[in-house]
């Protein structure tokens, strides 16, 4: 694609493009007298105009069949984590039974990390990304003192070398073989929150079960990012939230992903209620009987109404199908990309540290600013931007700098937009 800076030829794309009309179906945030640029869906997803209306459905169930509308009809409560989980296995590659929404993406880290860290004398080590998003970072270091280790001992980060701001996968590589006797599990968060990098997982995988450890993934900035296919690239576990691109809503229920290789196996696992074998759960049995795949690691009876957002925007996704959205997202980030390097004296101010490759990116770019972030920050809100503004923790002592996160959701961005707000950014200190 040969890209023009012109707002002609932003506006031509949008007629172009197949699912420009699908902006209609959000609520985009007012500014002033019109919309706002809204490029923080890496953070929290738009709320769909049917969510309100799937939402008011589940409460007229409520109100009309009470306790019995978790077995009114096929589509029941009760079966609404299998519904909604089909949809998922077709985003993530997966089959429905190795997928399953429930909890939320820390609580379904350490249920998971619970059965699958598994550390002996030997084998007791985790190697995590550095840098890593925090709540992994606490979920790792408590889940090694849970089991009598010190992080410092037991947990293995990899920081970007030589200055840089990426991690090269060598490195990964390098590290899982440096300490192949020693590891038990590889953490990986499949699109690295602050840089947008996007990680190989097929070869993290393969060189992880070379040296016989487990290989889990957080794909928190991955699901409804970037094309995925878990089954096939052999991951042993992943986990998820759904508020970000799959416009779940916020604090949305999570989703998790458990291979088939793993589902006959015996596990170590925190049981409830919910996990246990539908066929057999209103028994009330004393003794727990798994259920089949996934389903097993469920806790707590599904919250119906908290599900309502995230099957509206799963209908949305099937609509559109993710093949068009992911062919939107390489076209409109590399219109960002461009736009922001014919821009005067961007060398000088900025630095985009999300790779150019597009295997390696998906909906987010990542603008370093290496000072003065935080006013940027301010100007580009002040202007009806909606993004993020992260400080560069891995450089506490550069005062200002980190960076600017610019997300454009395929499903209600616009190329339009991205020419705005290339125009809106080109004027901060001219």
């Amino acid at each position: 694609m040969v890209f023009e800076n012109t707002i002609e030829f932003a506006t031509n794309m949008d007629e172009k493009d197949p699912l420009h009309a699908f902006q209609k179906k959000f609520f985009i945030p007012p500014f002033q007298d019109g919309k706002s640029i809204y490029f923080c869906g890496n953070s929290l997803g738009l709320q769909s105009i049917s969510a309100g209306e799937t939402v008011k459905k589940t409460l007229d169930e409520w109100a009309q069949l009470g306790i019995e509308g978790f077995f009114d009809g096929d589509e029941n409560w009760a079966n609404l984590p299998e519904r909604i989980a089909l949809q998922l296995s077709a985003i993530v590659g997966a089959f429905p039974e190795e997928v399953m929404v429930a909890n939320a993406l820390t609580v379904n880290l350490h249920l998971l990390m619970t059965s699958f860290y598994q550390p002996t004398p030997e084998r007791f080590k985790i190697l995590i990304e550095g840098g890593a998003f925090p709540s992994d970072q606490y979920a790792v270091d408590s889940q090694v003192k849970w089991h009598g280790y010190l992080p410092e001992e037991a947990v293995i980060e990899i920081f970007p070398e030589g200055g840089k701001k990426l991690i090269d996968e060598n490195q990964i590589k390098a590290a899982i073989n440096q300490h192949a006797d020693s590891l038990a599990l590889v953490l990986i968060g499949g699109v690295n929150y602050f840089t947008g990098q996007v990680f190989n997982l097929h070869k993290i995988a393969r060189w992880t079960h070379e040296v016989g450890a487990i290989f889990g993934v957080d794909l928190a900035h991955s699901i409804g990012n970037i094309p995925l296919t878990l089954h096939d690239w052999d991951v042993d576990f992943a986990v998820w939230c759904h508020y970000k691109y799959l416009n779940g809503g916020p604090g949305a229920p999570g989703g998790y992903f458990v291979h088939q290789n793993h589902h006959q196996k015996s596990f170590k696992r925190l049981e409830g209620w919910w996990g246990n074998n539908a066929s057999n759960r209103f028994l009330m049995r004393r003794n727990f009987t798994p259920a089949e795949g996934a389903a097993a690691w469920q806790l707590s009876t599904p919250s119906a109404i908290s599900l309502a957002p995230l099957l509206a925007s799963l209908t949305i996704f099937e609509e559109a199908g993710m093949h068009k959205i992911r062919e939107k997202s390489i076209l409109l980030t590399g219109y960002l990309r461009f736009l922001l390097e014919q821009m005067p004296n961007f060398q000088q101010k900025f630095q985009i540290i999300t790779p150019s490759n597009t295997e390696e990116t998906g909906a987010q770019l990542s603008i370093y600013i290496k000072e003065n972030g935080g006013e940027l920050f301010e100007y580009l809100t002040k202007h009806g931007v909606i993004l993020d503004w992260r400080e560069d923790n891995l450089n506490p002592d550069s005062i200002g700098s980190g960076v600017i996160r610019i997300a454009p959701n395929p499903l209600y961005n616009s190329f339009t937009e991205i020419f705005r707000f290339s125009k809106i950014l080109s004027k901060w200190h001219s």
